[in-house]
């Protein structure tokens, strides 16, 4: 076992501790980016006034007036001609280019039993009793535990919280299975769907991906139909889960009537670190057992009981970068143990990409005061030469509510100030570090679960997701909801606890 080097500090200094100030510079490509996805997923809203005008005109003619239209027409075939082949061109390009809609009919996060609790006493404890960790590291687990926001009721697997730990695939496979199928058996309840009515199935996991696949584990149990179009992603990080949520839009665009699942999990019994180098230490202390079921489809007639619509999706990756690449890994440490490295570099990267996914999201969702105000200010800037800073365009404006994953408080604490958002938004993404931990790419659905057990959805309100992840990807999506959502109809992981919440959480800098 390889010694820590013991003039390392337990809590690294590290000048990337922080985000990057997105005041300090916009660049010009990703802002073109936005208005890019803006035109080329906006035909239809052209094309949908132009065909209500011509509806409605039409609408208000007279019997004689159509009388007296044939009666000039049936003179010129010219026009006829001209005018039929329009307005067949300009109905084929509206249904060509109209985006189905994709709503979320309801989903479900999974709460494990009361024996799966972990404190950080007990962490600690087990910690101690693998054997395998040095006392400085005990020291340095114990610190970043204070400092992780990570509360007093997170859950850990079986195999984990075993003395002594027991790590093996058939434990693994009990825990995907616990979730998973705990998840699911809650939305197919809550919903009355049979699993049989599902016709696309997304299960997305980073860490472990056995044979036969998490996804065909779910058509197994459940025995779903033998023409069911399934994908298991892997190693995609924290961000999956919107990958996911994507991946099933863009397949519920060409499959009409159907209803797509998605799973997002992780699995912590064969991903857990008994190693000694500090950059995969971190994982232990904030990861956590947990996972959530989605249920989406396209049919217009599940629209009155759905909660949510789906507006946009923007995905950003800055794998192309070596740097971004290699932040956040997979691998063996000196000893051969593995775990998932922290590059120093991660702040700072995960900074960029959130920054080129803000910028890339802000033409679709902003309102046009706010676009007017940040071009004035880049224009400024970047033609005039002005010492300006870019104006940073107030997404409060946009979005009522805000899921952003809950990796650690840091992050969380420096997304509070870079996007000038209030106590009040960042409390779901605070309490969901604290009362479950990370559980990855599932976060954003308890955050979602909180926000509806408080009672804050209302018909109309936007909420804006955005989790990060390895490779290195930063994605979002945009939900409107449709209803308002009732708590005391709701059965989700915080109904029976959410007046204990919010808590008293301090923020890194009065650690």
């Amino acid at each position: 076992m390889s010694e820590p080097n013991l003039s390392t500090p337990l809590i690294p200094q590290l000048s990337s501790r922080k985000l990057p100030d997105f005041k300090k510079s916009v660049k010009l490509k990703y802002v073109k980016l936005g208005y890019h996805y803006l035109i080329t997923h906006g035909m239809y809203l052209f094309l949908s006034p132009l065909v209500v005008v011509i509806a409605a005109q039409l609408s208000t003619l007279s019997i004689e007036d159509l009388h007296d239209l044939w009666g000039h027409l049936r003179f010129n075939l010219i026009s006829v001609i001209i005018s039929s082949t329009l307005l067949v061109f300009l109905l084929t390009l509206y249904f060509l280019t109209r985006p189905r809609p994709v709503y979320l009919v309801n989903f479900s996060c999974y709460k494990p039993d009361d024996a799966r609790i972990c404190t950080r006493q007990m962490f600690m404890e087990l910690s101690r009793l693998t054997g395998t960790f040095t006392e400085e590291n005990l020291e340095f687990q114990r610190k970043i535990l204070e400092r992780s926001g990570v509360g007093e009721s997170t859950y850990l697997p079986e195999a984990v919280l075993s003395v002594p730990p027991n790590p093996c695939m058939a434990e693994a496979r009990k825990e995907a299975k616990t979730v998973m199928f705990g998840a699911l058996d809650e939305l197919f309840a809550k919903t009355s769907l049979k699993p049989k009515d599902i016709g696309i199935l997304i299960v997305n996991c980073s860490l472990f991906n056995p044979t036969p696949s998490l996804s065909a584990m779910v058509i197994n149990h459940y025995k779903l139909r033998g023409n069911i179009i399934s994908y298991n992603l892997g190693g995609m990080g924290c961000s999956a889960g919107l990958i996911a949520i994507d991946l099933a839009k863009d397949l519920l665009q060409v499959h009409p009537n159907s209803y797509a699942l998605v799973i997002s999990m992780e699995n912590i019994t064969l991903n857990w670190y008994f190693g000694n180098e500090r950059s995969m230490l971190v994982s232990n202390c904030l990861f956590r057992m947990g996972g959530a079921a989605i249920l989406l489809t396209n049919k217009r007639s599940e629209r009155w009981r759905s909660k949510y619509r789906l507006v946009h999706t923007v995905r950003t990756h800055k794998g192309a970068d070596d740097r971004c690449f290699s932040c956040v890994t997979q691998q063996e440490d000196p000893t051969g143990k593995i775990g998932v490295s922290l590059s120093k570099d991660l702040m700072s990267v995960a900074g960029e990409a959130l920054k080129t996914n803000i910028t890339t999201l802000g033409p679709l969702v902003l309102p046009m005061s706010e676009q007017l105000l940040f071009f004035a200010t880049l224009v400024g800037k970047k033609l005039l030469k002005m010492k300006v800073k870019p104006y940073i365009p107030d997404f409060k404006l946009a979005f009522e509510h805000f899921c952003i994953h809950a990796g650690g408080r840091a992050v969380l604490d420096e997304l509070e100030k870079n996007l000038q958002l209030s106590d009040w938004h960042m409390e779901p993404s605070r309490m969901t570090l604290n009362r479950f931990g990370n559980t990855s790419s599932s976060s954003l659905w308890y955050e979602l679960a909180y926000s509806e057990a408080k009672g804050r959805i209302k018909r109309g309100d936007r909420m804006w997701q955005i989790a990060f992840g390895s490779g290195f990807k930063c994605n979002s999506a945009v939900w409107k909801a449709l209803r308002t959502i009732n708590p005391a109809k709701e059965k989700n992981p915080w109904i029976d606890e959410i007046h204990l919440f919010p808590v008293d959480v301090p923020k890194v800098s009065t650690l």
